[in-house]
């Protein structure tokens, strides 16, 4: 696949969608590799991230429904079993974490680079037959209970990874490109 294949072929793969296969360490590393070559202003290179594989995902899942049930005052079972789910049938979950510099660049540009690396490292996933997708929980703003983050670092999301078996959905836009552009 070409380039242009891959990106406009590429999906979004959920947790229920992965199969049991493993990703190999060397799957893993060129697709975080892959993350590392985004583009940032002033070289600032504010991603960071933090792997979960085996016991440490299903803490991590466990965290999340357990702070969820204790803000909310109760837990629904079905939720609670929908939410840990994704962390056992995720072979990895990555946290997109950023380190940002203020002072020195506008947040917003250390987001952006943050986010052209997660496109890098779905782009490679995907030309490796792993799915991925990027999702943001609601109790995002309490990972600082469950991580040791540096200064000026937080979350910005996981990153759910597994292998798939099938063929995924054609993709679609509701408009094209020129709906969109304004030459002046």
């Amino acid at each position: 696949m070409n380039l242009q294949d891959i990106i406009q072929s590429r999906r979004s793969v959920y947790p229920k969608q992965f199969n049991s296969e493993e990703i190999s360490k060397k799957e893993l590393d060129t697709v975080l590799e892959s993350a590392n070559w985004a583009p940032n202003h002033k070289h600032t290179e504010p991603w960071r991230f933090k792997i979960l594989q085996g016991d440490s995902k299903l803490k991590l899942g466990r965290f999340l429904v357990d702070k969820k049930a204790e803000i909310k005052g109760k837990s629904s079972n079905f939720e609670s079993k929908k939410n840990i789910s994704k962390f056992e049938k995720s072979h990895t979950v990555i946290a997109i974490c950023i380190k940002t510099h203020p002072g020195k660049i506008p947040e917003w540009e250390e987001i952006a680079a943050v986010a052209m690396a997660v496109q890098n490292m779905w782009l490679t996933a995907f030309d490796l037959k792993i799915g991925a997708y990027w999702s943001s929980p609601k109790m995002i703003h309490h990972l600082d209970e469950f991580f040791e983050f540096e200064t000026n670092e937080r979350c910005l999301g996981f990153f759910y990874m597994g292998k798939f078996d099938g063929e995924l959905p054609q993709g679609k836009r509701k408009t094209s490109i020129q709906d969109k552009i304004e030459y002046i």
